[in-house]
C-alpha cells in the first residue's frame, strides 16, 4: 500500500461532535430570526427526530382567493425539517426541499410536524406535514422532502 494513502488514513480528523437542539435552544434561536418572529411561529416539540410547529393564520398569511400563501407552508415545511434534523444533530441549514400542496390550507392555524427518516454525519433526510386547523379538525394540506446538513 502507498504510504502517502495510508498517512492520510492516519491523518484524519476526528469527527466534530454536535449537540443536538431542544425546544428551549430552539426557543431562543426563533427569537434572532425576524422572519420567524414575524410569522409568530410556536415551537410546541423538539426531541429524539420529531418537531411540532404552529402559526396562528392572520390576514397578512393569505393569497387573494383568502387561502394561506404558499410561501408561508413552504417556511412551514423547511422549518420543520430543519428542526427535526437540530433535534438530532445540533445547528443545520437546508440543502434542498420538495413539498407537494394537498389542498387550499383555511383554518384558525396552522401545524407542522417534522420527523427525521435517517441522519448521518453528513446530511439528515426529513419529511414533514402541514395541517390546518379548524375546530378540533386538522386537514392535510402539505408534505414535504428536505435534505438538511449540519452546520458549524
Amino acid at each position: 500500500m502507498d504510504a502517502t494513502i495510508e498517512t492520510k488514513k492516519l491523518n484524519k480528523p476526528a469527527a466534530k461532535i454536535r449537540t443536538p437542539a431542544n425546544i428551549v435552544s430552539l426557543r431562543e434561536a426563533i427569537q434572532t430570526s425576524p422572519f420567524t418572529v414575524w410569522m409568530n411561529t410556536e415551537i410546541t416539540a423538539c426531541e429524539d427526530g420529531f418537531a411540532e410547529l404552529i402559526v396562528s393564520m392572520r390576514e397578512e398569511l393569505k393569497q387573494h382567493n383568502g387561502f394561506t400563501h404558499g410561501a408561508v407552508i413552504g417556511f412551514l415545511i423547511d422549518s420543520a425539517c430543519c428542526w427535526a434534523a437540530a433535534s438530532k444533530v445540533g445547528d443545520v441549514v437546508t440543502a434542498e426541499y420538495k413539498l407537494n400542496f394537498i389542498a387550499p390550507a383555511v383554518g384558525e392555524k396552522l401545524i407542522a410536524r417534522g420527523y427525521v427518516i435517517k441522519s448521518t454525519f453528513s446530511q439528515v433526510i426529513t419529511r414533514a406535514d402541514v395541517f390546518s386547523v379548524k375546530g378540533n379538525k386538522e386537514n392535510l394540506v402539505a408534505t414535504g422532502l428536505a435534505t438538511v446538513t449540519p452546520y458549524g
